[in-house]
């Protein structure tokens, strides 16, 4: 299976992914203090195939578990619009995920109601910026997305 870097990322995301394909286990901790964090966070590989060019999407996220799924934040920074991957998703919800050396196939959803809202107060405490970003995003609900595997 061939992994596309999107060029278009910012160099210290692409470090991030090379880093999580060529030794994931180092790469399973990062660094939240470059992106207003505290210290060193959980993150997993996220493999979305693309909507448009059906090619494999990869991007490291930061994520919490709650009960066997994976929880993710489509925040995009706070930008007005979801990223790439949350669209890649809401088109082809079955990805792949690297949690560490740990490879396995899930389907996506996204949260809502009171299962959002308990998801977001979780993963808000492990990077409280997600609050900053969902302030900032202005009338775009961010989305709370678990990762349901399906093989593992």
């Amino acid at each position: 299976m061939k992994i596309d870097i999107p060029d278009a990322l910012p160099n210290w995301i692409r470090e991030h992914i090379e880093l999580y394909l060529r030794d994931p286990e180092k790469a399973h901790l990062w660094d939240s203090s470059l992106g207003g964090g505290k210290g060193l966070l959980h993150t997993l590989l996220l493999i979305t195939r693309g909507k448009k060019s059906g090619e494999l999407r990869p991007l490291p996220l930061i994520y919490g578990e709650d009960n066997g799924n994976y929880i993710v934040i489509a925040s995009k920074g706070g930008a007005p619009e979801h990223p790439a991957w949350y669209t890649n998703l809401q088109a082809n919800p079955e990805c792949e995920i690297r949690v560490g050396s740990k490879q396995m196939t899930a389907l996506a959803r996204t949260a809502s109601g009171e299962e959002r809202e308990r998801l977001w107060a979780k993963m808000s405490a492990i990077y409280a910026p997600y609050n900053d970003y969902q302030k900032a995003a202005g009338d775009r609900v961010i989305p709370v997305v678990v990762l349901e595997p399906t093989e593992g």
